[in-house]
């Protein structure tokens, strides 16, 4: 690389002209600072720009007459300050689309200034950390400008250019923006916890970076065969690739290789990406492309919010009328993934502000704020307090849904917001309960028969899987869990079944949810009688799963659950023709106790003795 005179900046760059600036971990801080040092009678540039992990000097106040700032995703301080008092301009646009812009003209650039490795023996340098858009505004602008840092690594995929391609250069070591694993506090645990649920083994991910996108990486560890098609890759996905968790051999698009735009973390991922051609950077139009996210397989997106409403509605670049962030990446992966098969697109969020104050999960969203990702395309919420599963379901079932993952103190007045809308009806008055016993996650991930299975509390959500699960059983099982023939299950009745106070009574289900849609196999439940401290029990399974061990499932988890809240002992009533039911209670210790009944048989258990 010969020597390079100082870049005359007057011959590139007029004023009132339109600039890129480069993105995420490679922005060109030597080149700009070099443009201000020279930037004598040069006024009113318009700076266009994505996310810039920088002090972002353009956007101080000093600088208002020569820089106007037009950012299409904000991100630190200065630049959301300057957007706050009016000084910059945010245009909303979704990542797949910002080259479009460019390349339609609709934001004509003069010229891009972007950070480049050195080039190699035949002229190519590598956009290294950070092709997203910049590949984009390189082909569009009349002028590349570049900082040849000797720090950026060289990454593959569609990342080079060539020496001529560049109108000015100026080489000036820089090191890249760091940004270290966060620490993991209880909330984001426990999200982490709940999206691993949804992650199955094979599955395709796209993930950001902060402390659910790591807490969700942490419990990946024992997943097999996972893959990466991205906007972004952090350490945490670094970490699953030398475990050998992600391996992207199940991908059904780029198989074999981990797809992305941009990486962000600590010098150990600028390291690993660095000639690994295991990793391809790709530009944005074509990685946030919905239909190429959609090429792969069980595609699973995890994106956050600021606020969900009760119909689903996502708020993610605002606050109120405070412009926070942008619409970035997230409505190209939740769109991508629903369209793919088996895929799945998740917000996750903490259920309420870092104080406890406020909660995100809202009855109504701010005035002022904005919906990013609409009702119509999100499928899964979740929160520490569980997943709400959001795809094909009313208003009300959502309501019911969200509420269930809200913060308990917030439950009674969310609830109380909705009904004045008649979004849940009148007869809804119960409140989604925990049951403590089974854990911080109250789903435990069973294998009957070789198919995945789900044991978890019945919710106030529940009410029409239970109506659909009543109208599943033939006269014959009626007949043995009534003792009489029912012939309907309103949505009054369903909602009373549901709607438990599982602190003091106990309702149970298994579900089968890999079609993406629930369904409930078998219900067990107690009822407690304070009179004499005992409990009865009661189960229906589906016919087609009879002899499989649900009931069993749940009769251990029911006797240990009565247990550990004290309860002396549990009974229940069956009827005489009953065999399996009758065998079941028998080896889990039951046992026959006088009963006046001709049809029943009565059964006890001490709890308090076994």
């Amino acid at each position: 690389m010969s020597a390079q005179p100082a870049i005359d900046w007057k011959a590139y760059i007029k004023s009132g002209n339109r600039l890129f600036i480069g993105s995420n971990a490679a922005v060109p801080n030597a080149l700009i600072e070099d443009l201000i040092a020279h930037s004598q009678d040069l006024n009113d540039i318009e700076v266009v720009h994505i996310l810039t992990l920088s002090d972002n000097v353009w956007a101080q106040a000093e600088y208002k007459n020569l820089f106007k700032i037009n950012t299409l995703f904000i991100g630190g301080e200065a630049v959301r300050q300057a957007v706050a008092e009016g000084r910059a301009d945010y245009t909303p646009c979704f990542l797949s689309e910002v080259p479009q812009l460019f390349e339609e003209n609709q934001l004509p650039l003069d010229a891009a200034l972007i950070m480049l490795s050195p080039p190699d023996k035949y002229g190519y340098c590598s956009m290294g950390v950070s092709v997203d858009v910049v590949s984009a505004a390189a082909q569009s602008a009349r002028h590349i400008i570049a900082q040849i840092n000797p720090r950026m690594p060289r990454t593959n995929g569609h990342s080079f250019i060539h020496m001529d391609q560049i109108s000015a250069w100026m080489e000036a070591e820089q090191a890249l923006p760091t940004l270290p694993p966060p620490s993991l506090d209880q909330v984001t645990e426990r999200i982490g916890q709940y999206v691993s649920i949804l992650v199955e083994d094979g599955a395709t991910l796209q993930i950001g970076i902060g402390k659910i996108p790591q807490a969700v990486l942490s419990y990946l560890a024992h997943h097999k065969d996972l893959g990466v098609h991205s906007e972004m890759i952090s350490d945490g996905i670094l970490d699953l690739m030398e475990k050998g968790v992600i391996n992207n051999r199940k991908k059904t698009f780029h198989n074999g290789k981990a797809v992305t735009t941009f990486c962000v973390g600590t010098q150990r991922l600028y390291d690993f990406v660095d000639g690994n051609p295991h990793i391809e950077f790709l530009p944005s139009e074509y990685v946030n492309s919905p239909v190429n996210i959609s090429r792969n397989e069980r595609m699973i997106s995890i994106n956050s919010a600021i606020e969900v409403d009760l119909t689903g509605q996502v708020v993610a670049d605002s606050i109120g009328y405070k412009f926070y962030s942008g619409i970035g990446g997230q409505v190209d992966f939740v769109r991508g993934a629903a369209l793919s098969k088996g895929g799945k697109p998740v917000i996750a969020l903490p259920s309420t502000t870092r104080d406890g104050a406020v909660s995100r999960i809202v009855p109504y969203i701010t005035e002022g704020a904005g919906v990013v990702t609409s009702r119509g395309h999100v499928h899964y919420i979740v929160t520490e307090f569980g997943i709400a599963s959001l795809q094909g379901k009313s208003i009300r079932e959502r309501a019911l849904e969200l509420i269930r993952v809200a913060h308990p103190d917030f439950r009674e007045q969310l609830l109380t917001e909705v009904r004045k809308h008649f979004w849940v009806p009148g007869y809804q008055t119960g409140m989604p309960t925990s049951v403590k016993e089974l854990g911080a996650i109250e789903i435990k991930k069973l294998d009957i028969d070789d198919k995945p299975f789900e044991l978890r509390p019945l919710h106030p959500a529940d009410e029409r899987r239970l109506q659909e699960f009543f109208y599943s059983h033939t006269k014959e099982t009626l007949l043995l869990r009534y003792n009489y023939h029912p012939k309907q299950m309103s949505r009054e009745k369903s909602c009373n079944l549901v709607s438990v106070n599982q602190q003091k009574d106990l309702a149970l289900c298994i579900v089968d949810n890999s079609n993406q849609t629930e369904v409930i196999h078998a219900v067990g439940r107690y009822y407690l009688i304070e009179s004499s401290n005992s409990c009865e029990a009661a189960f229906v399974i589906r016919e087609n799963h009879r002899g499989k061990g649900m009931a069993k499932i749940l009769l251990s988890e029911m006797t240990r659950i009565a247990r550990s809240r004290g309860i002396s002992t549990m009974c229940a009533y069956v009827r005489k023709d009953n065999k399996p039911m009758l065998s079941i209670f028998k080896k889990g210790g039951f046992a026959k106790k006088p009963h006046d009944s001709v049809q029943e048989v009565y059964l006890e258990l001490d709890l308090q003795t076994q």
